[in-house]
């Protein structure tokens, strides 16, 4: 399982409050140095340098601020990481036509609204390629395997598929159809502040997440 990097945003911070504390006394030295060197009779204006002096103060506590959101992100990050290795093993439903063909079939489950005469499901590869086109069962709902047969009896290649399905009545008239994927959780990852499912040889939101059961 690979790990989140809590390190990254304090370590920038650290870098950035550095280089702050460095251009901070600098400017005091040189303050020091006019303020030491000006002329008693034509002072100059500490006005400009006590505006600076505010805008130093406003820099460090914003990057104070960031540093300790970037924390608490990495702290939600890691407890979603250990909420969601509870799911490994599990068969996990997303609400997404997208499987991944891998060591398992791809699997969906669709639900046609209404009675269909005709069910035709159509598999596309992740360029948009029709690779088969299947007739199902229009009395027989539910799930739908797919084992990597394409339309010209090959064999297609581990990767992401999306189902589509065409229902329609005896009138000819097209049904209303929800697919969704359906695969068993074998990591968790996290990646770009998203956390990831592996399931069967691809990748997928948590937030897609709509259904979690034991392993069919």
């Amino acid at each position: 399982m690979t790990s989140i990097n809590t390190t990254t945003g304090a370590t920038t911070a650290t870098s950035q409050l550095a280089g702050l504390s460095t251009d901070y006394t600098m400017f005091l030295k040189l303050l020091t140095t006019q303020m030491q060197n000006q002329d008693p009779l034509d002072p100059m204006d500490t006005s400009e340098y006590t505006q600076q002096l505010v805008q130093f103060s406003q820099v460090e506590q914003s990057i104070k601020q960031s540093a300790s959101l970037q924390d608490i992100v990495s702290q939600l990050s890691a407890q979603q990481m250990s909420q969601a290795s509870s799911f490994i093993g599990k068969e996990a439903r997303f609400d997404s036509a997208i499987a991944g063909l891998g060591g398992d079939p791809a699997t969906w489950t669709y639900f046609v609204n209404g009675t269909p005469a005709t069910v035709t499901a159509t598999i596309t590869d992740s360029s948009g390629k029709v690779v088969n086109t299947v007739t199902l069962d229009p009395t027989s709902q539910g799930r739908y395997a797919w084992d990597g047969t394409t339309s010209d009896g090959g064999k297609a290649a581990d990767g992401a598929y999306t189902l589509a399905v065409t229902a329609t009545t005896a009138g000819g008239d097209k049904l209303d159809t929800v697919i969704n994927s359906v695969a068993k959780v074998t990591d968790v990852v996290a990646s770009g502040g998203d956390i990831l499912l592996g399931v069967n040889g691809i990748r997928m939101p948590l937030y897609g997440l709509i259904a979690v059961s034991g392993a069919s």
